[in-house]
């Protein structure tokens, strides 16, 4: 049953549909990339150009590492003259690359059954403050390694992590939470997003088109596990998945406007 799942789901998204052309905003905007690097190819070329062509005012990282975080630093500290990383092991670290003032910097730690940190921050925009979440969830995987039992014991973990984290916000702040959640859109912790109120800039732009690829002796798996989450103070505008790079995910881009109600915080 488990077999013919993945070939199923690895037929299924095989061709996800093409993306819509980018789209200028008419005034002040935030161009966000969120990004899962992958610890195990630290320095990688191909992947670090796919954060420079992302050509983001703010850039959320996970899976970064000392490793990662001299190769960044030695590339892209022209273009992002603040950069912040809290790394943790091989895959537990984060990073916050940006073009924007950083006004506020606090990096949460793991939920008693999590396994990784998440990266509170606010940034001053051409339109106000606002305030960033990136997370990066437990993946479906048990602490002994396996996926079948993983599958059925971390999405409560992962609804843990999210309520923990998000509870750390404060609402002074237009806001947004970006990351690499570990599951789709009918997942649990989407679901704490969304019963908040929060919209994703992927369902409205890109809905099937998945952020992580792997290889299997059956095919390639696809599915849809980064997303990008705003409250109702901003709109997206714009959202893309990329396919640049050489870690199992991929770059995800949302460009993101205040509404006509959001209040300028500065």
């Amino acid at each position: 049953m488990v077999l013919t799942g993945l070939v199923a789901v690895a037929a299924g998204c095989a061709h996800p549909p093409p993306a819509r052309r980018p789209v200028t905003p008419a005034g002040p905007s935030l161009r966000l990339l969120t990004y899962n690097v992958n610890f195990g190819i630290a320095g990688d070329e191909p992947t670090i150009a796919a954060i420079r062509d992302a050509d983001a005012d703010l850039v959320l990282l996970q899976e970064t590492n000392r490793r990662w975080e001299r190769a960044l630093r030695a590339a892209l500290a022209g273009a992002y003259p603040q950069m912040v990383f809290r790394n943790r092991g091989d895959a537990g670290g984060l990073a916050v690359l940006s073009r924007l003032p950083l006004i506020e910097i606090e990096f949460l730690p793991p939920v008693p059954e999590g396994w990784f940190a998440a990266a509170r921050l606010v940034v001053e925009t051409s339109f106000g403050r606002v305030q960033a979440l990136s997370i990066h969830l437990h993946p479906p995987v048990s602490d002994g390694g396996s996926f079948v039992s993983g599958h059925f014991t971390t999405p409560a973990i992962r609804v843990a992590e999210i309520r923990s984290f998000v509870a750390r916000l404060s609402p002074e702040y237009p806001t947004l939470v970006a990351g690499d959640f570990n599951e789709e859109e009918d997942g649990g912790a989407v679901k704490v997003l969304l019963d908040r109120g929060m919209r994703s800039a992927l369902a409205g732009y890109a809905p099937e088109q998945p952020t992580w690829r792997w290889k299997t002796v059956l095919g390639t798996l696809h599915r849809q596990l980064d997303h990008v989450f705003y409250d109702a103070r901003l709109q997206a505008v714009w959202a893309e998945v990329r396919t640049a790079g050489r870690s199992d995910h991929l770059p995800v881009i949302a460009v993101l406007v205040p509404t006509v109600q959001t209040p300028l915080h500065r």
